[in-house]
């Protein structure tokens, strides 16, 4: 059972707009805009390489648009914001993380309460609270005393999860967040990203490479190529056999799940032309 999380007093949106992001001199993403919202499940996919993580990071402002704003939902400029503020209004799972050395699952976790204490006595009265939802929602009871360095991949990557969660922001920018997972932890972590944004009115933004699952969550979609939206709407409006064919580069079929309504996408490669294998018993 999901068990509440309370509001968070920080804004609950954040809009980039026209940004350009670089590496050095080569701008990887270009005018790009993206508005997050309270309540609301906003999905990035697209072929390696179209800037999807880089996006999610300018949010976070872990790479600096070298143009363009981006603004919370109270009018707080990104660029203005003190690390600790920023930390309470928007947290990121990113891809690359590495956990000091010594820590188990719990503690790892009470990391993500770090811009919630205060400078000098370090309390945080809502820390414990907020520590048990997140170690509650991930799944994570039976293993919250073992070593970090002793987990799985997919175990990892829920410890890392519910450390986001624990930050307690407004605001998640989640960077493939299934990855490492076994089909179980999957589907529990997308019932997770939807619970947020249904009961708790939290603004996610989220990458993700499998198309139904982005279907399946998602309010809204951009679709990425090369650094620009070439597509943003709706799954069914995204989510298309024009756009994903030329975004890429295989044909890719789209209908409707009889059973769920829901876009449902398939890649054709050479197997599935091929003839139906013979089964054996």
């Amino acid at each position: 059972m999901l068990v509440p999380v309370p509001p968070s007093s920080a804004a609950r949106g954040v809009s980039a707009r026209e940004i350009d992001i670089a590496y050095g001199g080569d701008v990887v993403v270009h005018a790009t805009s993206i508005s997050l919202e309270a309540g609301t499940v906003t999905a990035l996919i697209g072929p390696n390489g179209s800037g999807k993580s880089t996006l999610l990071r300018a949010l976070a402002r872990l790479h600096p648009p070298a143009s363009g704003a981006v603004t919370f939902a109270d009018g707080a400029d990104l660029r203005a914001l003190s690390a600790r503020d920023l930390a309470r209004r928007i947290t990121l799972l990113s891809q690359q993380r590495t956990a000091p050395g010594g820590l188990n699952v719990r503690e790892l976790i009470e990391f993500g309460r770090h811009p919630h204490r205060s400078r000098w006595g370090g309390k945080d009265a809502e820390g414990p609270a907020a520590v048990e939802r997140a170690i509650t929602l991930t799944g994570l009871a039976a293993i919250a005393d073992r070593a970090v360095q002793s987990l799985s991949g997919g175990q990892a990557q829920r410890v890392w999860l519910a450390s986001c969660l624990a930050q307690d922001t407004g605001l998640l920018l989640l960077d493939e967040p299934t990855t490492f997972l076994d089909l179980r932890y999957q589907v529990e972590i997308l019932d997770v990203i939807r619970d947020l944004a249904d009961r708790h009115d939290v603004g996610v933004g989220v990458v993700l490479h499998d198309l139904d699952q982005a279907a399946a969550i998602a309010d809204r979609l951009l679709l990425l190529e090369s650094g620009r939206v070439t597509a943003e709407g709706t799954p069914g409006e995204v989510l298309t056999s024009e756009n994903l064919t030329r975004a890429y580069g295989i044909r890719v079929d789209v209908d409707e799940d009889p059973s769920t309504g829901r876009v449902r996408t398939r890649a054709v490669g050479r197997f599935n032309d091929a003839p139906a294998r013979a089964s054996t018993v």
